[in-house]
């Protein structure tokens, strides 16, 4: 039976639990270290950013600063998360030859064994690809990894009890305001220990049932030890390098952000983001910003994919995208080389909007599904707009038609689209969407133009693909449910706040379908 070593770290800040997380991957690397379960714990409290994330994207940063709330990057990847000291952090340091895995299938392993220490906890939780643990349907577990060589780190965060109100504040989960209805909302979706048991639960037990969960699912056993003085001098210079500001803000928006084009894509490994400066007379991509909550190793990869995309014709992104992954062969989990293209694509696609008389600094507002904008408003029959839209005390909330009160903007879409003879209806819950949307393809449909905030289209995106129809779709404003954290709501029909159609931007849209069909497209 193989022994792995047991380190417990106790509670440290940031910066200290992250220079341990990199002392302890490189110390193994170097085979200067055995396999090892970490425990850590996070005092005083801190919002994280996955390695290949935005700080100013995904934290907010005031809030943390005025309430001592340590900001630091990951060398994992993945999403943003907040640690506290009621989270307990437990992490795998091995040799990934010993596993001979996938990236995906070791990440569903590693989990299993936590998985077999929550059921001696008498917590029924499983495994929910990509990289979560949950309980019922709700999340208890984060995790995420990353390689070094031969070496991986493999980490997750036990939520034992959770202060939901502080993790929204400190995070852009997305909520703009926080409301009774935004601390339901979240934990609708999260869950602890405390919550599960009926109880909080003495950490040392959480800790003794996840080495047994380990030890009967590795047939292995642990002997408690201590960092080496190797990792001891490593932790030390990584404290140094992860306390800068050059490694917090690495990956960063460029001082240009008014003049970028945007894309998010949600694909089976995780949602990109792309940002792209593009030099429209000569055809060249400047540079591009990829970011999001997808794992690739090693870290440097998407920082290098960046560089080979660096000042390069437009014709050959995909060439160069292709090559760079040939070549390079990183790890990664559910994602490849042609799902960072899609993305980049459809950021830079948008140039296409100002041929159209869009305005490039307009162009982030419009999304676009199944095919270009040319395609939308060459074929274009109907317009759907979402009830949230329309005023609170309206008869027509929740329901399809419009009696043009002039009292809310959807009144002067309606009256824009009729003029043109687009079909007009109003969407009041996701359900009648699905619907509406899959009898649009039945009766013949060619392309729709749809009113929803980014946030909505972003996370099913899988709907309107599957449909197959080409689509535009224009961002919507003003305390949107994914704003308040409230989408349950608003999916089943029942949200409580207004919100605005950019009926300007809407309005340019529509002229430019009743323009190609004056011009007989």
């Amino acid at each position: 039976m193989q022994t792995w070593r047991l380190v417990d770290t106790g509670a440290m800040s940031a910066l200290e639990n992250i220079a341990v997380d990199s002392a302890l991957l490189k110390a193994r690397d170097r085979q200067e270290a055995p396999n090892t379960l970490h425990f850590l714990r996070y005092d005083p409290p801190a919002a994280l950013v996955g390695f290949f994330q935005s700080v100013g994207q995904e934290i907010r940063e005031d809030f943390c600063r005025g309430n001592g709330v340590h900001i630091q990057r990951r060398i994992t990847g993945g999403g943003a998360i907040f640690f506290d000291s009621s989270h307990l952090g437990w992490e795998v340091i091995g040799d990934r030859r010993e596993f001979d895995l996938r990236a995906d299938e070791m990440a569903r392993q590693l989990s299993e064994c936590v998985i077999a220490g929550l059921k001696l906890l008498g917590i029924n939780a499983v495994f929910r690809p990509r990289n979560d643990i949950e309980v019922d349907g709700r999340k208890i577990s984060g995790t995420g990894g990353v390689f070094e060589g031969d070496a991986f780190l493999f980490q997750g965060t036990l939520l034992v009890d959770l202060d939901v109100e502080k993790m929204i504040k400190s995070l852009r989960i997305p909520t703009e305001k926080l409301s009774a209805k935004g601390l339901s909302s979240v934990r609708e979706r999260v869950t602890s220990l405390k919550e599960e048991l009926g109880y909080l639960p003495d950490m040392l037990d959480v800790k003794a049932a996840i080495i047994e969960g380990f030890e009967n699912t590795l047939g292995i056993s642990f002997e408690a030890g201590e960092l080496s003085p190797s990792e001891i001098s490593l932790y030390e210079e990584y404290k140094t390098r992860h306390g800068v500001r050059e490694w917090i803000y690495q990956v960063d928006e460029p001082r240009e952000e008014h003049l970028l084009l945007k894309s998010a894509l949600r694909t089976e490994g995780g949602l990109i983001r792309a940002a792209v400066s593009v030099d429209v007379r000569r055809r060249r991509l400047k540079y591009c910003l990829i970011t999001g909550d997808f794992f690739v190793s090693p870290q440097r990869t998407i920082f290098d994919l960046e560089a080979a995309l660096k000042n390069i014709p437009l014709a050959s992104i995909r060439q160069v995208i292709l090559d760079f992954f040939a070549e390079r062969r990183p790890d990664s989990i559910a994602i490849g080389p042609e799902d960072f293209y899609a993305a980049i694509e459809a950021a830079v696609s948008k140039l296409q909007l100002a041929d159209f008389g869009i305005d490039l600094t307009e162009v982030n507002s419009v999304f676009t599904v199944n095919g270009s904008f040319a395609d939308t408003v060459n074929n274009c029959s109907l317009l759907l707009l979402p009830y949230c839209a329309k005023l609170l005390d309206c008869g027509f909330r929740n329901a399809d038609g419009c009696d043009q009160c002039g009292e809310c903007g959807v009144g002067d879409a309606y009256a824009a689209a009729a003029g043109m003879g687009l079909r007009v209806i109003t969407i009041h819950d996701y359900e009648h969407l699905e619907e509406t949307l899959k009898a649009c393809r039945r009766e013949g449909v060619k392309s729709y133009i749809g009113c929803c905030c980014e946030a909505f289209f972003v996370k099913h995106q899988e709907l309107f693909q599957e449909v197959g129809l080409p689509a535009t779709l224009i961002d919507i404003e003003k305390d949107t449910c994914y704003q308040l954290h409230v989408e349950k709501k608003a999916y089943s029909g029942d949200f409580e706040n207004q919100t605005e159609l950019k009926l300007d931007l809407l309005g340019r849209v529509l002229q430019c379908v009743e323009a190609r069909r004056n011009a007989g497209v």
